[in-house]
């Protein structure tokens, strides 16, 4: 039977919602219309705007992986307090961060939509520069988004930057210090397992993450937000299914994983694409030293792998009853 959602609703609340709804119009949609407008608009009297803008992409091909171009005004507007607002959206912390050193923060998980690591790093609403004064915080994105025109600047105006090498090492590279870059390690393959109650983390083989912050002297960062996988419910597809065989398939094309996922709608909450009302906690954690090594040694990883997924485990362990998960639920591994 489908629930609707009350006449009259304040609106404050409608708000919120609007701010989600965009959101995920941004990530599900935008980047499409925005591929068909630019194509589009050779075939009209404003070719010239099209073609303007490519002779500018051109030039400016290589922004998205040296630091990308975050516009402070939109990651500080008043309008996001309601995208926080609607889950909500909380951001602990847990120990300082050194301002005139670079940190590289694993984020866990992922998430169907990774609406908390959006809201905390690539917004201003959770409070990050007053919680981490002196400290930048960039989110690593696929670069496939990258390469849509229009969608590119949008994306970038938020603090992202392309999910490769030289990405990472232009922003840990720099000695004033004072940036944190946030990995998604599970990556949109993790996104597949992404549903109520899960706990388990594509992290047992991800370890390119511990080899860029060997190479660069940069310290660690745990960060696990609570709440995360509790945002959408998803269609069953356990490993070995057909369902879970094509995603995987298709993941390893296209570069993207397509979980087929649920919310609830703006007029009802029995079915849509918005994520559902629950609260997400992001906690970070202490960060973890790490010596600078330029050509670090498989056992080197390894020991410094082991490390960070103790501390992540510790992370999860010392706060999830505060955040309803259960006493005998424990992170997994894949």
């Amino acid at each position: 039977m489908v629930k609707f959602a009350p006449l009259f609703v304040p609106w404050e609340r409608r708000l919120q919602t609007f701010m989600v709804l965009q959101w995920v119009f941004s990530f599900l949609a935008l980047a499409q219309i925005c591929t068909v407008v630019f194509v589009g608009l050779l075939f009209t009297r404003f070719w010239v705007v099209s073609v303007l803008y490519a002779a500018w992409w051109y030039r400016d091909r290589d922004t998205p992986r040296q630091g990308g171009r975050p516009v402070q005004a939109l990651r500080r507007c008043f309008l996001w307090k309601y995208m926080r607002d609607y889950f909500p959206v909380t951001l602990v912390k847990t120990a300082e961060l050194d301002p005139s050193r670079n940190y590289l923060a694993g984020f866990h998980p992922h998430g169907v939509l990774a609406a908390g690591a959006f809201v905390n790093l690539c917004t201003e609403s959770t409070g990050f520069p007053l919680l981490f004064p002196g400290i930048r915080s960039h989110l690593m994105m696929l670069t496939l988004w990258f390469r849509v025109p229009f969608f590119r600047d949008y994306i970038m105006s938020g603090g992202l930057v392309t999910s490769d090498k030289e990405s990472a090492a232009h922003i840990l590279s720099r000695k004033e210090g004072g940036n944190l870059l946030a990995i998604i390690v599970g990556g949109a393959q993790e996104a597949l397992n992404a549903r109520p109650g899960d706990s388990t983390l594509l992290l047992r083989n991800r370890k390119g993450f511990i080899r860029l912050a060997l190479m660069h002297g940069a310290a660690l960062v745990p960060i696990f937000s609570f709440g995360e996988n509790e945002l959408f419910d998803q269609v069953e597809n356990s490993p070995g299914s057909w369902l879970r065989r094509i995603q995987n398939r298709l993941q390893k094309i296209m570069g993207i994983s397509l979980p087929l996922f649920h919310g609830r709608g703006v007029f009802q909450y029995s079915f849509g694409f918005i994520p559902y009302r629950q609260p997400i906690t992001t906690v970070v954690g202490k960060p973890i030293e790490v010596q600078k090594t330029l050509c670090p040694s498989k056992e080197e990883v390894d020991k410094l792998h082991q490390r960070y997924v103790k501390e992540l485990c510790e992370l999860f362990e010392t706060h999830k009853l505060k955040y309803n998960v259960p006493v005998d639920q424990h992170l997994e591994f894949c």
